[in-house]
Formats: structure tokens, sequence, C-alpha cells
């Protein structure tokens, strides 16, 4: 059972924000015993400094839907379930806590909020970047990586974001009318955007300019969709694979190679991978 604990008040580009934290008494003492490992890391490189972080929820069970939580949108703070994209970010909300030696909870909350949400603001459901492709862009904007694919050579394509809009009946939330079109102007915004894409059959050439802790997001054929998957690169015996939140059980390393672990996905289409820099100017 999840419980609210806290309101809290901090400043994102000089204006003060509110947010409320939703979570369980398991969650703040999983966050400090994993801090407690988090702050013994000492990797030369940020990239293997998120891999070293990701390494510490292998065997956590993955979980769907985990922000899906009450009527209305709270900072959702679950360290026991995840799904690829809750792990993602956990991994790099942590990460900025070790990048700027913090060590409070209420650190982890701001960072998390800098992360999930548009310009670093919870307000309400539709700011929550629910498109991988924005989430991308967004998270570059405030310095925290850096989209890699098309110096990888990645291919530039248009394709119309709107499964949301398209399948209202599949996101609670969009009952709200207000939701729903504040997501339709989203959509209508993101259609303005360009994809850029590393295909499937050019992945295997690029490996050996992807390096371990690269966020990987698996491109999709679906009408209407950006992103299907994502996870971090980790590579093993020399080959690039996926440490990631499986569907199948939890976070793990995939067995095989990220090139063949994408040919048995149907409906993928590529890759597009995003270095983490960690630097933003909005986390003290």
């Amino acid at each position: 059972m999840f419980r609210t604990i806290l309101f809290y008040r901090f400043v994102i580009f000089g204006l003060v924000a509110q947010a409320q934290v939703t979570c369980t008494s398991k969650d703040s003492t999983l966050f400090y015993a994993k801090l407690e490992n988090i702050q013994k890391i000492e990797e030369e490189t940020t990239g293997n400094t998120i891999v070293s972080i990701g390494k510490t929820f292998l065997r956590t069970p993955y979980v769907e839907k985990t922000l899906e939580i009450g009527e209305t949108e709270t900072l959702v703070v679950n360290l026991r379930g995840l799904d690829c994209t809750t792990f993602v970010e956990n991994v790099m909300a942590f990460g900025l806590l070790h990048k700027n030696e913090q060590s409070q909870f209420i650190n982890f909350a701001e960072n998390l909020e800098t992360i999930r949400y548009r310009n670093g603001e919870l307000n309400g459901y539709p700011s929550r970047l629910h498109y991988f492709t924005e989430w991308i862009r967004n998270n570059q904007s405030k310095g925290l990586i850096r989209d890699i694919t098309s110096e990888l050579d990645g291919e530039i394509i248009e394709k119309p974001i709107n499964f949301m809009g398209t399948h209202r009946n599949l996101y609670p939330f969009l009952v709200d009318d207000n939701n729903y079109d504040e997501i339709l102007t989203i959509e209508s915004d993101l259609a303005k955007e360009s994809l850029s894409i590393l295909p499937q059959n050019q992945i295997e050439a690029q490996e050996a300019h992807i390096q371990d802790g690269d966020i990987i997001a698996l491109a999709t054929s679906i009408k209407g969709l950006d992103v299907t998957h994502t996870g971090f690169a980790i590579r093993v015996n020399g080959r690039i694979h996926l440490l990631h939140a499986s569907s199948s059980g939890a976070v793990m390393i995939t067995k095989e190679p990220l090139v063949d672990y994408l040919k048995k996905i149907k409906n993928n289409t590529g890759i597009i991978v995003a270095r983490p820099t960690l630097l933003s100017s909005q986390t003290p």
C-alpha cells in the first residue's frame, strides 16, 4: 500500500515549486540501504557509474504501471518494483545523487522529479514525459543526457506520435477531459519533431562506439508509438548487452548481445542512443 509522505519545496529556474511524494516506508528504507552501497562506487566515468548503480537493482521485480496510483499525479517513488522507464529514471536519479554528493531522500525525490517531468516540474499528469523520445529531448535540454544517435549514423524518420491520444481507453488518467486535451496538444507538438534512429541492421557496425551506461531506447514500427522499451548498454565479453527491467520478470542483463536480442522483438526497427552526462544545472 502506497502512502503520501510529504510535500516539499525547492527552486527550479528561480521559481518555487511544490510536489507531493507518494511511497511506502519500505521504499525509504531501501533508499538508504542502496545509498550506502552507491556511496562506495568509485568509477572513472559517468557511464561506468551508471552501470554500477544499475547493477544494484539486479533481480528487482518487474512491475507494470507503478506510476498510475491514486486519482491525481504525484511523485511516485517505488524501489521495490520497476518497469523499464522507472528503472532508467531511478538509476539516473541515484547517479545525480552520487555526482552531487547528496545523501538525503529529499534530494533523491528532487532528482527524480527533474528527470521524470517536462522541464523538471510536476504539474499534473500531462507534465510527465510519457513518450520516451520527448523524455530524451527534454532531459537533453536539462543537461542530463546527450542524444548521440545521429553521431552513430542514425537515420532521420518522420512519424506521427499519437498512441495515447488514439488509445485513450488504455490510460486511466485520460478519463479526465483536461488531461486528454493536454495530451493531444503535446502530441501535436511532437508531430513537428523528427526522429533519428539507428536501424537494426546497422547496430552491430556501431557497437564499438556505444559505451557502458548509454541509454538504449528500442524504436518500433507500431503506429503512433516511438519506443517500446529502454535500458542501459553494458559490455560483456566485448559485446554490447542490455541492462534492463525485463517484462519476463526482473532487472537483468540480456544473455545475448543487444543485436541478437533485438532480432527476437516483433516490430523493432532499431535503437535510439542517449549518453548520460548528469550535468543538470537544476540540481544543487
